[in-house]
């Protein structure tokens, strides 16, 4: 059985969730509104302020999407409700971050600066010009867009400069040694 799978989902006051024909599973809360579709073999049950996901049969392709169809939703009730953000901070000499309207503006030590437009549904802000906070309701939006923004200057491990995630830590190699 699916530890996580089976696990009931407790729907909080103020967010509906219905279930559409192809499983899709709508969720609306105070933040927003996500969609996601799970697997048809699925059955997706809501009775009396409980969510739960419940699998055909042990099937090995039914056992694998049983613990993920239940995240998914469970995600996206988190989303509309509090949120996800994540924290990423800028270390090097002149690396700093800042907003244009929705643009966000980096310089990395390229010869230009770097212009990156928020997709729909993100936000980011910049508190100070080294802390760059990416905010949304769909986490794996949140996840894929502060990975877009780390991609521009990955950390690197002799010096331990780059785009890090908040509490990342760079072990640093040692250099090559004069001989």
């Amino acid at each position: 059985m699916s530890r996580i799978g089976v696990r009931p989902i407790t729907i909080p006051a103020g967010v509906e969730v219905s279930v559409e024909d192809g499983n899709i599973v709508k969720v609306k809360g105070p933040k927003g509104e996500l969609a996601q579709k799970v697997s048809a073999k699925m059955n997706v049950k809501i009775e009396d302020g409980v969510l739960s996901v419940e699998r055909p049969d042990d099937g090995r392709e039914n056992r694998s999407q049983h613990g993920l169809a239940r995240t998914l939703i469970n995600n996206m009730i988190e989303g509309v409700t509090k949120g996800y953000e994540r924290k990423l901070v800028m270390v090097g000499v002149g690396y700093t971050a800042s907003k244009q309207g929705n643009t966000l503006v980096m310089k990395l030590g390229y010869s230009h600066p770097i212009e990156l437009v928020d997709p729909e549904g993100i936000t980011t802000e910049t508190p100070d010009a080294t802390t760059i906070i990416v905010k949304g309701i769909d986490k794996a939006l949140v996840g894929n867009y502060a990975a877009n923004i780390r991609a521009w200057r990955a950390p690197e491990p002799y010096k331990g400069k780059g785009v890090l995630y908040d509490g990342e830590v760079v072990h640093k190699k040692e250099g090559k040694t004069g001989a």
